[in-house]
C-alpha cells in the first residue's frame, strides 16, 4: 500500500504542524497532493483507467477548494503551501 500510517503522519506533522493535527488545512491539503501524485502516475500506466480518472478529478477539485478557502482566511499561509508543495496556481 502506497499510503502507510507512517507516511500519513509524516506529512501531517510537516506540513500540519503535529502528526495529530489531520484537521489542518495545509495537512490535508498536502495528503491531496500526495494521493494526486500516485494517481497521476497510475494513469501514466493504465490511460483507460476511466474510475480513477474520476477520482483524480475529484481528488483535485477538494484540492481546489481547500487551497480557495486558505486564501481567503490567510493568504500568506496560501502562499506558502504553494511554494512548499510546488502547486500551480
Amino acid at each position: 500500500m502506497y499510503l502507510t500510517k507512517e507516511v500519513k503522519e509524516e506529512i501531517f506533522a510537516k506540513h500540519g504542524g503535529a502528526a495529530t493535527n489531520t484537521g489542518s488545512a495545509e495537512g490535508q491539503i498536502a495528503l491531496f497532493t500526495h494521493r494526486i501524485a500516485h494517481l497521476t502516475e497510475h494513469l501514466k500506466k493504465n490511460r483507460h483507467d476511466y474510475n480513477t480518472e474520476r477520482s483524480l478529478v475529484l481528488l483535485v477539485g477538494k484540492r481546489r477548494s481547500l487551497l480557495d478557502y486558505l486564501k481567503k482566511k490567510d493568504i500568506n499561509r496560501y502562499r506558502e503551501i504553494i511554494k512548499v508543495l510546488n502547486i500551480r496556481k
